[in-house]
């Protein structure tokens, strides 16, 4: 049987994990985000250039820059919903480890009064 203290430890470790999980989604919403927004840009620019398809399909351009602008809130919501899940994520590691560095503390005030104990024990023995 695990002690409280393995448990916690092997708690913490996998909430760090799910953190930087939240933390890695986050960034690719982010990077997408960007893409999508350069995307746009480089479709507004071509629009406006002489030697641009652009007047012939104007109808296909609108769409791909409305498309690539729609992508861009889309991985924003996402990073911002992320962002919202890396806060918890934090605060729930914050809580787990302050409750394993609890009982570390406890454990280990515990095992050096078994000591003393022990040495007192001995020096009684020893004098008797």
């Amino acid at each position: 049987m695990t002690t409280r203290k393995d448990r916690l430890k092997k708690l913490v470790k996998v909430q760090e994990q799910l953190k930087a999980l939240h933390e890695t989604r986050h960034a690719g919403f982010l990077a997408a985000a960007v893409k999508a927004e350069a995307e746009a840009r480089e479709l507004i620019e071509r629009f406006d250039t002489d030697k641009s398809l652009a007047g012939l399909f104007p109808a296909l351009y609108h769409k791909r820059i409305t498309d690539a602008l729609g992508r861009q809130q889309q991985n924003l919501e996402n990073a911002r919903q992320e962002a919202a899940l890396i806060a918890t994520a934090t605060a729930r590691t914050n809580m787990v480890e302050r409750a394993y560095k609890d009982v570390r503390r406890r454990d280990e005030r515990e095992r050096s009064d078994r000591e003393r104990l022990d040495l007192i024990t001995q020096k009684r023995s020893d004098e008797g």
